[in-house]
């Protein structure tokens, strides 16, 4: 099983490839959709801002993410990668890849931004990234911005920061965490080794 991540040149590139090789899959590191996408599976990571990641998604490829994904590629975006699935971010001017609707917005003014640390998971429904992960399990957040998806129906989970921010986002083959499974324990590797499961199959 081999899979891609796309490095739009933020880092955070090596605990990730680090996570899904310990968990058995083969990892290409690409920079353009311009290659043959013969990937089970596709990771967008978590670190960066949103303009610059867009960015590097839309104009150094000539073959769009859609095209390169179609709807059959699993994809994982997390943190920075799942918002990017939204139309549009209050960080930046450059649309999203729109593929799950709705937005993405900043954390409060009551809230200490960035949001650093461990939080619990309120399991919303069932979903393909959360099987065998128990109600209440801890995983790790950096972030500034919070998901708004226009639909509800999106969201598998949630935590409560003093307000409830979707942590766990499924639409079609996008898989989406506000937090960081690479940096979140025994817990995060059940969610790695289920998103690898879908690529298997």
């Amino acid at each position: 099983m081999k899979v891609a991540i796309f490095d739009y040149g933020a880092g955070n590139i090596f605990s990730l490839k680090n996570s899904l090789e310990s968990a058995g899959a083969t990892v290409d590191v690409i920079t353009s959709f311009d290659v043959e996408n013969t990937y089970s599976g596709l990771l967008l990571p978590g670190v960066g801002n949103f303009d610059p990641a867009m960015n590097s998604i839309v104009k150094h490829s000539k073959s769009s993410f859609v095209d390169f994904v179609g709807n059959s590629t699993p994809v994982l975006g997390i943190c920075l990668g799942m918002e990017m699935f939204f139309e549009k971010s209050q960080e930046g001017i450059e649309p999203g890849l729109n593929v799950i609707p709705g937005e993405v917005i900043v954390l409060p003014d009551t809230m200490k931004v960035p949001h650093m640390g461990w939080n619990s998971l309120q399991i919303k429904k069932p979903g393909v990234i959360l099987d065998g992960v128990e109600e209440n399990s801890w995983v790790y957040f950096v972030h500034s911005y919070r998901v708004k998806p226009f639909s509800d129906d999106v969201i598998t989970a949630q935590s409560f920061h003093g307000i409830s921010v979707p942590a766990v986002v499924e639409s079609g083959n996008f898989y989406g965490t506000q937090f960081h499974p690479e940096k979140s324990g025994d817990i995060g590797k059940i969610m790695i080794n289920n998103f690898l499961n879908v690529c298997k199959r």
